[in-house]
């Protein structure tokens, strides 16, 4: 049986129970209710009254049911009326929610029901709304990400076209065609790395192995690695580390990592000249690591998305540098070592900064932070 005849039916019969009920419950308590009057008029009437009293109780007994009698077919057209408004509207919105499952199932993630009300089935529209959007959102993402790795993939693979069709012409001698294939090839096998990378990391399945290692050993990690970078763009790298940030525990490897692509991110948008600060300094249970550059800031419109895969605030910069999911994977890595990460940006520069779960009550052990890590 559908669902509509079943919600009404089971109205009518919730309905035509408590009319039994009522007809019955008055059949039982009516006397002691009428039995005060029928005695103040058998006082009135005297020695006849006493004659008359089961007249009287029989008369005012049948009054009330005949009332009851009439009453009832109008209650039960109200009730089966107002039985049916209540079904069809619950079998309405069970049909839509049927219809928009269907369309989504059928790849249509625009589609959205209807918030009418403050009860149940309202707020089951509004979680169906809720999923719709974020399904739309991720289809989204699904295109952006083709578009962008197709994107990315032209200007290596037009420029090995390139070098290809100029050894054949003769244009361009044999070996020093191979040294700029292989500089492309390279930028190939990281765009495929990263991507790979992200794929792990924002899918949690990213292998950590955390042990606990002093903030200062993970700074001077970072700048020992990328002080050559810095001198040769002509960018001032300092460290600056606050005496009582202690140890902190997390995946060594990782965590350079996450610092590694900010130093990068920072590298490509300071001029020479400029400065970055590599600093650590403790924020209660956790350290915040922070990398704060002297650039040219990004603007409001673009900190929202600044961590999404391939966005760039920038789009006129060259797409050689870095392969763009940086920021992304560095997010991903601070998530899932217990911490965060998040960017202040102004006209003087930007502020990259994370946090780490800090141990207390430990003396800072010798181990450091380098390590192989994946870069991004």
């Amino acid at each position: 049986m559908k669902l509509f005849p079943r919600l009404f039916l089971g109205h009518l019969l919730v309905v035509l129970v408590a009319l039994g009920a009522l007809l019955l419950v008055a059949e039982l308590t009516a006397p002691s209710f009428y039995r005060h009057h029928v005695e103040q008029m058998v006082t009135l009437l005297g020695p006849e009254g006493r004659e008359l009293r089961p007249d009287l109780e029989r008369g005012m007994r049948q009054t009330l049911n005949r009332a009851l009698l009439a009453a009832l077919p109008f209650a039960v057209v109200g009730a089966a009326m107002t039985s049916w408004l209540t079904s069809r509207r619950i079998v309405r919105s069970v049909q839509l929610l049927g219809e928009g499952s269907r369309d989504l199932a059928g790849g249509h993630y625009r589609r959205r029901l209807p918030e009418t009300g403050r009860d149940e089935l309202t707020d089951l529209a509004h979680n169906f709304n809720v999923m719709a959007g974020s399904l739309e959102r991720v289809d989204q993402d699904r295109v952006a990400l083709i578009g962008n790795v197709g994107h990315e993939l032209r200007t290596p693979l037009a420029a090995l076209r390139g070098y290809t069709e100029a050894i054949t012409d003769g244009v361009m001698p044999p070996e020093r065609a191979a040294l700029a294939i292989r500089r492309e090839v390279r930028a190939m096998e990281r765009l495929a790395r990263d991507l790979s990378l992200v794929s792990r990391v924002e899918a949690g399945r990213v292998e950590l192995h955390p042990t606990a290692f002093s903030a200062r050993s993970l700074l001077e990690a970072a700048a020992e690695r990328f002080g050559e970078a810095y001198a040769g763009r002509g960018v001032t790298l300092t460290v600056r580390e606050e005496p009582d940030a202690g140890p902190v525990r997390a995946d060594p490897e990782r965590a350079l990592q996450v610092l590694s692509n900010l130093l990068s991110n920072a590298l490509r948008h300071t001029p020479p000249g400029g400065q970055v600060t590599l600093a650590a300094e403790p924020a209660g249970e956790r350290v915040r690591f922070r990398v704060q550059d002297t650039g040219h800031g990004i603007g409001p419109e673009h900190l929202a998305r600044i961590f999404e895969r391939f966005y760039r605030a920038d789009p006129a910069r060259t797409r050689g540098e870095g392969s763009g999911v940086g920021l992304t994977i560095a997010r991903g890595l601070a998530q899932q070592m217990g911490g965060e990460m998040d960017v202040e940006s102004g006209p003087s520069g930007s502020v990259f900064f994370f946090f780490l779960p800090r141990v207390t009550g430990a003396s800072p052990p010798g181990g450091n932070a380098e390590g192989r890590h994946d870069e991004a």
